[in-house]
This record gives structure tokens, C-alpha cells and sequence, in this order.
């Protein structure tokens, strides 16, 4: 990177880099726009807003002979990678089917700044039916890797039908969740349906063969979902047991 001014960025990139470009994490749908190359500096781009309400999230698009990569400023000398797909087997997001899966969740990119963040993979793990015929949530699980090791920040997001931005239900920190190493995750939300009914809604990765909720609102499924009838406030803790044998807890 070359340096910031006024809400603008330049980058200095690789000298097998043929082509540059910006555009709107959250329209996917919207072309990019081309950044002139001038050895190897680019034209200033608007950097992704620091403060207010989320309305747009611009990111880096870079080309070379082995293909597209997309690539966000966190506050850190060199931008971060933006990866979609199952663990231990992601690709870069650059095409319209990477692009669509990451734009609900692209405003989000703001919890993971300043934290030596090297790449973020969003990896959509479960879709859900929603009680009284609302349709299908996707949950989706974005996690940063950081260049020292350590410090790796999780998000397990739930996204509902017609919404623009996908809805944090949990997170945490330093924990293997979604990784490559342990490639699970299990998170609840509470969720209010169009009739006024309020439910516990849980999701585990694939290989989750039951969740259970005790607490504030107990219930259990056979399976990687979990729908039980809740009252609005109610606080559950979720476990779950993958098809191994192995015990996994909700993230928090």
C-alpha cells in the first residue's frame, strides 16, 4: 500500500499484476471500475467507510495470468484476501456466485480491522427453514486469519430472505471454529416470525448429527438444525454432537 488520504487509497502491486480495479462489495451485481496502472501504483480508489451507517464496502480487484482476487483494506500495510468455501479447500471470491455470497456480509469486515488480518473466508455452512413458512435462512461463517498466528476472529452470521445485510449471532476469538484445522461450527439466534411468533433457531456444519438447547429455552434435534418455540429475551446454551462422537458448543 502506498498510503491513505481523505478517505482514499493507492496500492503499489506485483509486477505480474496486468490489471486493476474497484468495486462495491455490496453490489454484486455492479460492474467494476477499472484503477489506472502507473508502474505499478494505482489510481487513488475510495477506501471502505471508517464511521456511519454501512451503505457500501469498496474493495481491491486485482488480475494476473492465474486469475481474480478480490482484496479489502483493514487499516494494515497490505490489504487482506477475501476467500469463499469450505475450509481447507477455499477459493478467491471473484466470481458472481463469490461475490453474491459475500455481499450480505461485507459491512461486517469493520469488526475485523486493525488485527493483522492476512485473508477472511466466508463460508456459508448450513441453509435453514424458517418456521411459518418464511422461507430459508442462509448462516454463514466468517472467519480472519491473521499473519502472526493467533488472534483469529470468527463471526457465525444468519442472513434471512429479502434482508440486505446478514445479522451477527455470535463470535469469538483465538478458537478453531471454521477453520482448516477444525472445520465445525454451531450458533443459535432468536428470531422472531411474520405471524409474531419467537423461536430458537440453530445450525451446525455438515457431519452434526444432533443439537440440543438447555437453559432459557430447551429443545433437541436429531440433525444439524434446531427450530424450538422461544420467548422473546429468552438465553439458551447450545450443544452439539458430530456424527465422530465429538461434543461441540455453541459459539458465543
Amino acid at each position: 500500500m502506498l498510503g491513505r488520504a481523505d478517505g482514499n487509497i493507492r496500492y503499489l502491486t506485483a509486477p505480474w499484476v496486468t490489471k486493476a480495479a474497484e468495486r462495491d462489495l455490496l453490489k454484486p451485481s455492479a460492474g467494476a471500475m477499472d484503477l489506472t496502472l502507473t508502474g505499478g501504483a494505482t489510481a487513488p480508489m475510495a477506501g471502505p467507510a471508517q464511521s456511519g451507517a454501512c451503505t457500501s464496502w469498496n474493495v481491491l480487484q486485482l488480475t494476473d495470468a492465474s486469475g481474480t482476487r478480490l482484496l479489502t483494506d483493514l487499516g494494515e500495510l497490505v490489504p487482506a484476501r477475501l476467500t469463499t468455501g469450505r475450509p481447507g479447500s477455499v477459493k478467491d471470491a471473484s466470481g458472481a456466485g463469490a461475490l453474491r455470497a459475500w455481499a450480505p456480509y461485507a459491512c461486517s469486515l469493520g469488526a475485523m480491522r486493525s488485527s493483522g488480518v492476512r485473508s477472511v473466508n466466508a463460508w456459508a455452512y448450513a441453509s435453514q427453514p424458517l418456521p411459518d413458512t418464511g422461507g430459508a435462512a442462509d448462516w454463514v461463517c466468517t472467519r480472519a486469519e491473521t499473519w502472526q498466528g493467533g488472534g483469529e476472529r470468527v463471526l457465525a452470521q444468519f442472513h434471512t430472505p429479502g434482508s440486505t445485510y446478514g445479522a451477527v449471532a455470535a463470535k469469538a476469538e483465538n478458537v478453531p471454529a471454521c477453520g482448516a484445522k477444525d472445520p465445525q461450527v454451531l450458533a443459535g439466534v432468536l428470531w422472531k416470525s411474520g405471524t409474531g411468533s419467537w423461536y430458537l433457531l440453530a445450525a451446525g456444519s455438515r457431519g452434526t448429527s444432533s443439537i440440543s438447547a438447555t437453559g432459557g429455552v430447551t429443545g433437541s434435534a436429531r440433525g444439524n438444525l434446531l427450530a424450538v418455540k422461544a420467548e422473546q429475551g429468552g438465553r439458551a446454551e447450545l450443544k452439539g454432537t458430530l456424527e465422530d462422537g465429538r461434543a461441540v458448543s455453541g459459539l458465543r
